[in-house]
């Protein structure tokens, strides 16, 4: 199983991905956000969290222009999977191949502290070593991790089962307590907790180990 971590300048978490990729049995590649392909066989591509060109003009909004992002898309379109945490998930909320947007958080502060969780979709090739609505608690790190989107894409990803995580204590204003969501195929998530800062207990807790072994079962026997 192989795997790419796209790198942007300002990315602060995208070491911390490969480790938590690695250690579930991925063989991971670093790619910079100026190349313009994958690495051939390229099973899974994350995009890390940080800062991505300083968050100017709105977190993630210069980096979906980067060239490596075409091939990205490429690859989603082509049924790939795509993992994007925290900037990951502002970033493919910003290409649309998520939808909705992750707006300024409902205090206007930034948050960094570990934050309870609900399971919401235990069914996807992401979260198939959970159970169904399983507490897990996940660190979160973010000044706009608000998810917002209209009444209708609302309704449509909750009747479709595409929230994979609820916030159980809604830090940041997040509508429907919305923490990660899946696209229409189930192959692209964007979340805004950190799993790969809980899949080692030096770290002080594996509640996200299961995210990356998850992938790794289920690529293993596509």
């Amino acid at each position: 199983m192989k795997a790419a971590v796209i790198v942007f300048p300002g990315s602060n978490c995208d070491r911390d991905l490969a480790v938590a990729l690695r250690d579930a049995g991925f063989d991971v590649s670093m790619v910079w956000h100026k190349d313009t392909g994958l690495p051939n066989g390229v099973d899974l591509v994350g995009l890390p969290g940080g800062f991505s060109f300083g968050d100017y003009l709105r977190c993630g909004a210069i980096a979906a222009r980067s060239p490596i992002v075409g091939a990205v898309a490429e690859h989603a379109r082509r049924g790939g999977h795509v993992l994007g945490i925290c900037n990951g998930f502002q970033i493919l909320t910003e290409t649309g191949l998520l939808p909705g947007a992750l707006m300024r958080n409902r205090d206007l502060k930034y948050i960094c502290r570990t934050v309870p969780l609900i399971v919401q979709n235990a069914t996807s090739d992401f979260t198939a070593r959970y159970r169904d609505r399983q507490p897990i608690d996940l660190p979160i790190a973010h000044h706009d991790g608000n998810y917002s989107a209209d009444p209708a894409t609302l309704d449509r990803l909750r009747g479709e089962g595409r929230v994979a995580f609820t916030y159980a204590v809604n830090p940041n204003g997040s509508q429907n307590d919305i923490a990660g969501v899946l696209s229409e195929n189930g192959r692209v998530l964007g979340m805004m907790p950190h799993p790969e800062r809980a899949a080692d207990p030096s770290l002080g807790g594996t509640d996200g180990r299961a995210l990356f072994r998850s992938l790794a079962g289920c690529l293993a026997h596509a």
